[in-house]
């Protein structure tokens, strides 16, 4: 029932495709009508749930499904690629996209720690680095339903807002997803630390040494702990951070030169020939195709 009125309240509030602000911290709405295969994106620290249809995410070759049933919960920034295929406007996607909030994510970690609720051992196997998909837990809906409640009062936002979202935040952490999400928001978690200064940063040189001095490492072991938590080698990940991210403001509106050089990119062929070989396309044939394809992811 409470899935229902979710989804009443945002077929309600959204009137065109892509996302639609709330007023509340963080959490957008969204609606697709129109089947878009998976394109370059980039997921910052961010939980998405769907009330009605499918989204699919892809993370280094793996594929995830999400639903009704299962939310996806991303507490680093990652390069993924991004679609709703099966969107159609006789069967409408509609979700909620939630920005996770690194201080408000600690300080709740460290109140469950202090109550007693510590951190379970890292499993050995069996979940992917990145990115967890979690089952949509009844307390996780009826914050989640309280929350988008507010909406209806901007008094109601601006005085419970706050409150209601830490209580969204509390059922994230107490769910499924809880123990991942809090390891990614520790305050021990260098590989988080480094995640964050890299997507800060894609403009400035990276240095794999200064990568491994920052985490407190050294080189051989922050490599292999930084494969560990995202899939991927650091200049791999970073080569993939950056080109989504060029991809999205290229197929946003901006000149192929001038997405290069924002994401750190010095040489214009250089940017071209690395783009080409992970696309398959030139960025100028690759914009002519997915123009309109960011517009709803």
């Amino acid at each position: 029932m409470s899935k229902d009125q979710i989804l009443n309240i945002i077929a309600r509030r959204t009137d065109r495709d892509g996302l639609t602000e709330t007023g509340i911290e963080g959490l957008r709405l969204f609606r697709a009508t129109q089947s878009i295969p998976c394109v370059p994106a980039v997921y910052d620290p961010c939980v998405v749930a769907i009330v009605s249809g499918a989204k699919e995410a892809i993370l280094d070759g793996e594929r995830f499904v999400y639903d009704s049933a299962r939310y996806l919960c991303c507490p680093m920034s990652m390069p993924v690629k991004a679609g709703t295929p099966a969107a159609s406007p006789e069967a409408p996607l509609y979700g909620v996209f939630l920005s996770l909030n690194a201080r408000l994510m600690s300080e709740l970690g460290l109140e469950l720690d202090r109550a007693g609720h510590a951190l379970p051992a890292a499993e050995s196997g069996g979940r992917s680095p990145g990115i967890q998909l979690a089952q949509w837990e009844p307390d996780f809906t009826d914050a989640l339903l309280r929350l988008l409640e507010l909406g209806n009062s901007p008094t109601d936002t601006a005085i419970l807002g706050q409150a209601r979202l830490r209580e969204l935040y509390y059922a994230l952490l107490k769910g499924e997803a809880g123990a991942f999400a809090r390891r990614a928001f520790s305050a021990g978690n260098a590989m988080a630390r480094v995640i964050a200064h890299l997507s800060d940063h894609l403009d400035a040189p990276v240095s794999i040494d200064d990568l491994a001095a920052r985490a407190g490492m050294s080189r051989a072991a922050f490599h292999r702990r930084f494969k560990q938590a995202t899939r991927m080698a650091p200049v791999q990940f970073v080569k993939s951070m950056r080109l989504n991210k060029a991809a999205m403001k290229i197929a946003s509106g901006a000149t192929v030169n001038a997405a290069a050089q924002e994401v750190g990119y010095v040489s214009p062929s250089q940017f071209s020939r690395e783009f080409k070989r992970h696309y398959g396309q030139s960025p100028r044939q690759w914009a002519e195709a997915q123009q309109l394809a960011l517009g709803a992811l």
